[in-house]
């Protein structure tokens, strides 16, 4: 303990220097016209962070995902940070979440995959997988064109969000014009650039906003252009015992237009138009290739790309007292496109140019809408929500390549029993889904006792169509699988009981508990993937599985306010259906090499455990914060620990800002983890504790003339070598640093707004 207070002092030390020899910068971006917390009244102390959002301030993820488990994270906040992906946002933020670069998923409280749900602008987002690479684009956004960012923990969200919410949802809210133009003005922009060393990223946006008469127009664009994610690994030999990262470059770049037509106080319409792509490509140096083998260094290079569309419509619609007090409703079309890819030259084995494209593409129409209405019955008050949500989709799937296989496969060509392309892995599949929700929040005891019933009903299908290049694939399906369809209701209910208001040493403390129910659908891989052939092996769907279901509850604590405040949640939730992988037949008969593997509802699961986050002004200009979580999770039908639950974990952060500077030291801590499987294919990584520490510092040159900032963050300042538990896949060919997480990085942001 005494050395992790010596590197503490080490970083306070560090992050002083800095202030003293570097400029900083990021200064966020204005309160929004719509519900910004109100400026500091006079004589009130400056604070630089507010990271959470608690009783009295408002209420975090607006009416489908507030509630007591779910925190805000707004521009401002994101730009102190030096936030700009989810991994970020783990480490200097929000303890207790991990984002899986293998998998391109967020894992909240110990769940990941198609068991979290992310939304964009309240459009839901799929977790496209396939039989062959089982990696999403949850992260299909750009940070820098972000408004807010709210992170629900818990499958609380179920009652609203309905399917995907298992674990928890991240909801990110992109700019409106209103975030620019500020004090009143018609015109406002902002510009952003920056470099992070940590995957040697140069990246840059801006964003401008006019409005004119009744009419508001906004148009952003950013870019980021760089490199591999740096590591520990420092050995770059060819091979399994390579620990270097693969090399790799990658381009993103975003698209966002939006114009909103105000009729009048009562009525607002809107247009949104979006465009996100992501290449990346890698040389691969790992036990993929050799130097005297089939694959040789320089010969083989894999990619993947990301590209999401939307066009959206929207209706806005604010007038208390009448029918119904707020209205909200969005008519949209989504394209999610993912392609796996594969660049090579084979020197042994069917010599020649070797390709492969593996795509999924889905493409969405949805309706989502909700109202809202107070008032009040007696002694009773009420804040009731109704709405719906209605998506339809098609969903394609094709792996086109090109190689010398020939048939029939004979002599050196029998390699090619391995090597299917040119043909669909599933179906295409046609999915429906509709749900409809209504809670009411009832305040009693002029409203300090709370209590919030809530329910949400679901419907959903999925329909394989027929497919000429699923039945010609290798598998050699002989019939359609059949269709899945099922419906869950998610209720729910919330007690929150104020035992303190508006005392002198803290403003609100309050009392909740909440019980809720959540589900999760199959997805079309895991009911209709089928991949292999016979000689070789199988991977195949289940479209027999049953939808996942949890059920837990949360007990907790919130108090204070931006000055003074936090909250401690225990939460203990159980899970049915769980699906997993399993071998089906061993290796054998007409599969040889690897046997029949497939899906199946485990009957049974656990995860239970602890979160804690606060903050406190301390003295003038000055803030600690911090943020907390343990998680403990179990399949309780085999009695094994479940790989995907986090180490403890903490960070803890003080901070200094006045007008024109500030910094600030932080650390993130983890706890070892050696709760994981150890049994067949499903090994967990046995991962020691780590602390490291942090610290940026912001200036601004002329705040009474430009908003202009520069910020320069050092993170991982010792240069400590430790591993993202979560983050490590659970088949782990190379040696065990190539598995590290990034030694010291520097990123530096210049931003300027107007």
């Amino acid at each position: 303990m005494g050395g992790h207070f010596d590197k503490l002092r080490g970083g306070v030390a560090l992050g002083t220097l800095m202030l003293a020899l570097l400029p900083s910068a990021a200064q966020a971006q204005q309160s929004t016209a719509r519900g910004a917390a109100a400026a500091n009244p006079a004589g009130a102390a400056p604070v630089v962070l507010d990271q959470i959002t608690v009783q009295g301030e408002g209420r975090p993820g607006g009416v489908l995902l507030n509630g007591p488990t779910t925190t805000r994270v707004t521009r401002q906040e994101l730009d102190r940070e030096q936030v700009q992906s989810l991994t970020d946002l783990s480490n200097r933020v929000e303890a207790g979440i991990t984002f899986n670069r293998a998998t391109n998923s967020l894992n909240i409280r110990g769940l990941d995959g198609a068991r979290v749900l992310t939304t964009v602008d309240g459009i839901r987002q799929p977790f496209l997988v396939d039989t062959r690479i089982n990696r999403g684009a949850q992260n299909a956004f750009d940070f820098d064109s972000l408004s807010t960012l709210d992170l629900l923990r818990g499958g609380g969200g179920g009652a609203t969000l309905g399917s995907g919410a298992l674990g928890g949802a991240l909801a990110v809210r992109t700019l409106d014009p209103e975030d620019l133009i500020r004090n009143g003005r018609s015109f406002g922009a902002l510009a952003k650039t920056g470099y992070d060393s940590t995957d040697r990223a140069w990246f840059g946006s801006g964003a401008t906003a006019a409005r004119l008469n009744n009419t508001w127009f906004l148009l952003q664009g950013g870019f980021r252009d760089g490199h591999e994610v740096d590591s520990k690994g420092n050995i770059k030999t060819i091979g399994a015992s390579r620990t270097a990262p693969n090399p790799s470059d990658f381009n993103q770049y975003n698209v966002l237009g939006k114009v909103y037509h105000y009729v009048d106080q009562v009525h607002r319409f809107g247009i949104t138009g979006e465009f996100f792509k992501r290449a990346d490509r890698t040389q691969i140096r790992t036990n993929t290739v050799s130097l005297t083998g089939n694959f040789r260094p320089g010969a083989y290079q894999t990619g993947e790309d990301v590209e999401r569309n939307r066009v959206s419509l929207s209706y806005d619609y604010k007038l208390p007292g009448s029918i119904f007090d707020e209205a909200h409703a969005q008519l949209y079309w989504q394209r999610l496109r993912r392609d796996d890819l594969v660049s090579a030259y084979r020197y042994t084995s069917v010599i020649g140019p070797y390709g492969r494209d593996n795509s999924n593409v889905e493409n969405a129409y949805g309706f989502n809408g909700h109202v809202l209405k107070s008032f009040s019955t007696g002694a009773f008050s009420h804040k009731f929500t109704a709405g719906t949500e209605l998506r339809m989709s098609t969903l394609e799937q094709y792996s086109a390549g090109v190689d010398n296989c020939r048939r029939p496969y004979t002599g050196a060509f029998t390699a090619c029993n391995n090597l299917h392309t040119n043909q669909a892995d599933q179906p295409d599949v046609d999915g429906k889904l509709a749900g409809f929700y209504l809670h009411d929040e009832i305040g009693l005891l002029q409203d300090r006792l709370r209590i919030t019933p809530g329910l949400r009903y679901d419907w959903y299908q999925e329909k394989p169509q027929f497919t000429a290049s699923y039945f010609s694939g290798g598998s050699a399906p002989t019939s359609l699988p059949a269709g899945s369809s099922d419906s869950a209701w998610s209720p729910r209910v919330r007690l929150e009981y104020d035992l303190l208001k508006n005392a002198p040493w803290v403003k609100d403390v309050t009392l909740f508990a909440q019980w809720s129910k959540s589900f999760r659908a199959p997805t079309a891989n895991e009911l209709y993937g089928r991949f292999g052939a016979v000689g070789t092996y199988l991977r195949t769907g289940n479209p027999n599985l049953r939808p996942e279901l949890g059920n837990g509850v949360d007990v907790g604590l919130r108090f204070g306010d931006k000055q003074l405040g936090g909250s401690v949640t225990y939460f203990h939730t159980n899970y049915r259906n769980f699906i997993d992988t399993y071998q089906v037949a061993p290796a054998g008969g007409l599969y040889p090499q690897g046997g029949i593997t497939g899906y199946r509802n485990i009957p049974r699961a656990e995860i239970q455990g602890v979160e804690v986050n606060g903050q406190y002004a301390f003295a003038p200009n000055w803030l600690v914060r911090g943020s907390f979580a343990y998680t403990r999770g179990m399949n309780k039908t085999d009695d094994t620990f479940l790989n995907s639950i986090p180490p403890m974990q903490g960070i803890v952060a003080v901070a200094y800002g006045t007008e024109n500077w500030g910094a600030e030291v932080s650390t993130k801590l983890a706890g070892k983890r050696d709760d994981v499987a150890l049994s067949g294919t499903d090994t967990g990584f046995k991962a020691p504790g780590y602390a490291i520490f942090n610290a940026s510092a912001w200036w601004r040159p002329m705040p009474q003339i430009a908003d202009l900032e520069l910020q320069v963050g050092v993170y991982n300042i010792f240069d400590r070598k430790y591993f993202d538990a979560v983050n490590v896949p659970l088949s782990r060919p190379q040696a065990r640093d190539y598995y590290s997480e990034p030694g010291r990085t520097v990123k530096a942001t210049l931003k300027y707004q107007f």
